[in-house]
């Protein structure tokens, strides 16, 4: 957070939105205090950004067994717009993400993920014994095992997974989307918890979501942006 101002000219820069609307998830036990600054700056640049409304994220405990109550919030904003909704999700909140991309194509715009596990087993992050706990789930159990195979699946939206090496919660190997014509993987300098309030993600999310619909195309670092951005091959 500290680095922001000296982001300010890279975050200037970023394209204008087109005013559709644009739900931002948060990372696991937090709410949506934590992606305020994010909110800002999206709507700052036009967008109709949306919180998700379900106080903390303790993943089933506020989402429901089957996700109805994120499905009801995609749901509505989708019939108070008449447009898809790209979706930003950090962390957990970024796995739902994806997750609703596949089980809604039709509403879904695209994904923008932030250091979220999308594949691999759920024990290799280092808290899947908190998320036990806080959310009375087990991450061994047959349903936690079929959703971690729809959201490692081939996406249906276009989607953007942005990954860490420095994460440091979740191994930055499971932060990868599976790579399609529409899906692609951008690595960052950061830790796990500052994804959200990074100065050069922040820009990579507004780059991303600047993308007329049914256009989209994998980033490419122009100029400045080489010396900005880790070489993701």
């Amino acid at each position: 957070m500290a680095t922001l101002p000296l982001s300010s000219p890279l975050l200037y820069s970023a394209p204008r939105g087109d005013g559709h609307p644009v739900m931002v998830l948060p990372g696991f036990m937090t709410s949506d205090r934590s992606t305020r600054i994010l909110r800002r700056y999206l709507t700052r640049l036009g967008y109709d950004t949306y919180r998700w409304d379900l106080g903390r994220n303790l993943g089933p405990r506020a989402v429901g067994v089957d996700g109805e109550h994120l499905i009801d919030k995609l749901d509505q904003i989708y019939a108070a717009t008449g447009q898809k909704v790209s979706l930003v999700g950090w962390s957990l909140g970024g796995s739902m993400s994806a997750q609703l991309g596949q089980r809604a194509p039709d509403k879904v715009r695209q994904v923008i993920t932030l250091g979220s596990p999308l594949r691999g087993r759920a024990q290799s992050t280092t808290v899947w014994r908190v998320y036990e706990a806080a959310t009375g789930e087990r991450v061994s159990s047959d349903k936690v095992r079929e959703q971690m195979a729809e959201i490692s699946a081939a996406p249906k939206v276009p989607t953007t997974a942005v990954y860490s090496k420095a994460d440091g919660v979740v191994p930055w190997q499971n932060c990868r989307v599976t790579e399609s014509d529409h899906s692609e993987n951008l690595r960052v300098y950061g830790s796990h918890c500052g994804l959200g309030v990074n100065g050069t993600v922040l820009y990579l999310i507004a780059n991303r979501l600047a993308q007329p619909a049914d256009e989209w195309e994998p980033f490419e670092a122009k100029g400045i942006e080489h010396a900005i951005f880790p070489s993701t091959h």
